[in-house]
Formats: structure tokens, sequence, C-alpha cells
């Protein structure tokens, strides 16, 4: 699986996120992308090989590898980190459509330059109205989905612990063997790392909600102040310029009657001749 291209698409999400965003996708790349593909095949790479039955019963080694090992550890733990990072895409695709709706109306409006669109294609967008809740979904879906996978876990490998020795009855083993796991300290401390590398993310996804309620509360709040205030400003300012204007006005009148009043020397001298 390409890791890279997969990162490159959530980090260009990213970039309309909060700082505890960033900080989630920093997590997931470091602790979680690049230990997965570094050591988990090398940790994980003689499971199948490595497992050993004390029969030759053809058949019985698979069935009981199966049985402990109902999926394996690197494809259930690329399908959480798909599943987790997908929602950040409802994010993606409600940016691109704000952005279609803003080049729209930049053309009706006649000023589609490319500059003006690049600047909408490289603009960041505030988590504010739909978007919020857009993005507050997206971490809804990242929380269950990390949720989930955790149960599975618990549910396939209670106490997140690998056993040293596994007995098998199922058919076709002749009777109740026993299989032994190769390395199960070290696949036991790599499972509880990620698991709880696992519980950070959703940790952080819990802070990132609690964030971008209160900087909703925020606005709430400030909202009526800051809206009284600007109505203060602008009724302040449309006084000033009323009064320049009306300034303005009362100095060309003057001037008006000014040049009116005023007679010229050779106007004069017309009116001295008549008499």
């Amino acid at each position: 699986m390409n890791w890279g291209a997969f990162y490159a698409v959530i980090s260009g999400v990213n970039r309309h996120s909060t700082g505890i965003g960033r900080v989630w996708l920093s997590v997931i790349f470091i602790f979680r992308i690049l230990v997965l593909v570094v050591a988990a095949e090398s940790v994980w790479g003689d499971e199948k090989s490595g497992f050993i039955c004390n029969t030759q019963q053809p058949g019985c080694n698979s069935v009981c590898y199966d049985q402990f090992f109902p999926i394996s550890h690197i494809r259930l733990w690329a399908l959480q980190l798909i599943l987790v990072s997908t929602p950040a895409l409802l994010v993606a695709m409600h940016v691109a459509h704000r952005r279609h709706i803003d080049k729209k109306i930049l053309r009706k409006s006649g000023r589609s330059s490319p500059k003006e669109l690049e600047r909408i294609k490289t603009q960041k967008f505030q988590i504010s109205g739909a978007l919020w809740w857009t993005y507050i979904l997206s971490i809804i879906f990242r929380i269950l989905f990390e949720l989930a996978f955790l149960y599975i876990f618990y549910l396939i490998y209670p106490g997140f612990r690998m056993v040293r020795l596994v007995k098998c009855d199922s058919y076709p083993c002749p009777n109740t063997v026993d299989c032994f796991v190769s390395r199960p300290t070290e696949k036991t401390i790599f499972t509880v790392f990620m698991l709880a590398v696992s519980g950070l993310c959703v940790l952080l996804n819990l802070a990132e909600i609690l964030y971008l309620i209160g900087r909703a509360c925020q606005r709430c709040i400030r909202g009526p102040e800051e809206g009284a205030k600007g109505a203060w400003i602008s009724q302040r300012f449309s006084t000033y310029k009323q009064n320049e204007i009306n300034q303005l006005i009362a100095d060309h009148s003057l001037k008006s009657k000014l040049s009116v009043t005023k007679k010229s020397p050779i106007e004069k001298d017309e009116r001295c001749s008549a008499f």
C-alpha cells in the first residue's frame, strides 16, 4: 500500500483543522503508519511459519492457526488506519464544495482571473457554520471507528495478550493438541503499544471536540457584543462622515456667496463711467 499518497491526502485535509487536529495527524503518521511500515512486518512476519502444533495431522496446524489468528494483525491495523482517516474526507468534500461555489460567484461577477482562482484554491477556511458541523461529525466517526476496533481486538485477544500455548481441538485434529506461538512477549508489547496509541488518538479527538465547542460558545457569547460594538462604530463613522459632508456643503455655499457679492474692478469702472 502506498502510505505516502495516503498521508498526502490526509495532510491536505488537515490544512483546515485546528492545532489539536495537526497533533492527531502527527501521531497517526509517526506512531502508527511509520511503526506499522517499519516494524510490523518484522514482528508479525513469522506468525504463520512460527505457529507449530505437536501433531502431524494434515490440516490441523492451519485450522488451529485460523482459530487463534482469525485475521492478520497487519491487515487489521491497516484497515483500522484507513477507516479512522476516511472521515476526514468529509471535510475535504465540504471544502471542495465551498471552493466550487466561490469560483461560480467569481465567474458570474466577471472577476475570474487566474490570480483570483489560485487564491480560492489555496484559501484556508475557518471552522464555523456548516463546516463546523461537518468537522464535528468527522471527529465523531473517528472516535466510533477507534472504539470499534479496540473492542474487536479485545474480543479476538482477551486482555490484549498473546498467549504462549494454544490448545486446539477443531477438526481435523484427532484430539486436543498443543500449539505454540512464536515470540509471544514481543507480539504482546507491540500490540499494547499500537492499542495505546489508538487510545491516545481517541483522547485527542475528544479534546478537539471540546475545543471546537468552547470556541463556538465563545463566538455565541461575543456575537451580540461584537455586533453592538460594530453598530456603534459604524454609527459614529457615519455621523462623522455626515458632518464632513455638511461642512463641505457649507464651505461650498459660502464660497459661492462670496463670489457673487464680490465685484471685479472692471465691473466697478463700467458703473462709474455710466454715471
